[in-house]
């Protein structure tokens, strides 16, 4: 952990140039005086690295500073490389500080072996903007006001301390503080609108504990899916829990929570799927479907 950290201020001091103890001890979770160590541990391994005190103080590297690989060994340099490859594909830091390093490491030429897209396949320039701002606001400590329409359709104005983006599954959200509420929220960047950057900055706090929230009940369930969806069976399934029947058909048998989500799942295999168990999310699925049916009647 600490060689992890040793390394990451020196990557952090490469790109942006100064840095103070502060936000070097906020950002690796650490006290002060561990991050003074670990500048006296640095400099014992002759990178010349210095603080200086006043308004304008903070952590650097003298100008011109040649990075030594021979720091690290072959396999510590694949993992630096890595690890840069993948924040590199979401924009977390500059584009152009990978391949200073892979120049310092010698791999100019080497392809890259994985390939991480994150945009949505309708590739929204609004979505873009917002996801922007949001990094913006995150490492400039910056508040944002923003439109939020929640899981249950209703829209409130929201003013937050934003403090990191996290994707979970096939989505971003943003992890901010919320002010109304005081308390940590979770926002899903899709349901954000009218998202604004204020002038007004903020002290990061310690990560608050996220939003308290209701855990649906589970259900078992029995679906019969047609072969036609065999695509999204073995996408969205574990072939544990998949059984081909003699119709060619696929039986499938799991457990989600239901909720106004799982209605709306099973729907989306339109004829493709049929709910054998149990009986009342049967009957729930049919019923949709029928009021679905109505709107084009007449």
């Amino acid at each position: 952990m600490k060689n992890n950290r040793l390394f990451g201020i020196l990557y952090l001091l490469l790109a942006k140039n100064k840095v103070t103890a502060k936000e070097l001890a906020d950002y690796f979770e650490v006290s002060i005086r561990t991050i003074y160590r670990d500048i006296d541990i640095l400099s014992s391994l002759s990178i010349p690295i210095y603080a200086s005190k006043g308004k304008n103080g903070g952590i650097e590297l003298l100008e011109n500073y040649k990075f030594d690989k021979s720091l690290f060994t072959e396999e510590e340099q694949k993992e630096m490389l890595f690890s840069l490859q993948s924040l590199e594909k979401i924009n977390i830091h500059d584009n152009h500080l990978l391949g200073k390093m892979k120049a310092i490491f010698s791999t100019v030429d080497e392809e890259d072996w994985f390939e991480i897209d994150f945009n949505s396949w309708e590739n929204s320039e609004a979505h873009q903007y917002n996801f922007d701002l949001i990094k913006e606001a995150i490492l400039k400590s910056r508040v944002l006001e923003f439109t939020y329409f929640n899981s249950y359709g209703k829209t409130s104005k929201r003013i937050v301390e934003p403090l990191k983006l996290s994707f979970k599954y096939n989505a971003w959200y943003l992890v901010a503080y919320d002010r109304e509420k005081e308390e940590g929220r979770i926002f899903k960047l899709m349901r954000i609108r009218e998202l604004k950057l204020l002038e007004e900055t903020f002290e990061r706090r310690k990560l608050p504990k996220p939003e308290k929230i209701e855990v649906p009940m589970i259900t078992k369930l029995k679906l019969e899916i047609k072969s036609s969806e065999a695509y999204r069976v073995y996408d969205e399934f574990d072939e544990s829990i998949i059984t081909k029947l003699e119709n060619g058909n696929f039986l499938v048998e799991l457990e989600l929570p239901e909720n106004a989500w799982l209605y709306g799942y099973l729907l989306s295999f339109g004829e493709g799927l049929k709910v054998l168990e149990p009986i009342r999310i049967k009957e729930i699925i049919k019923e949709k479907l029928e009021k679905s049916l109505n709107n084009y009647e007449n």
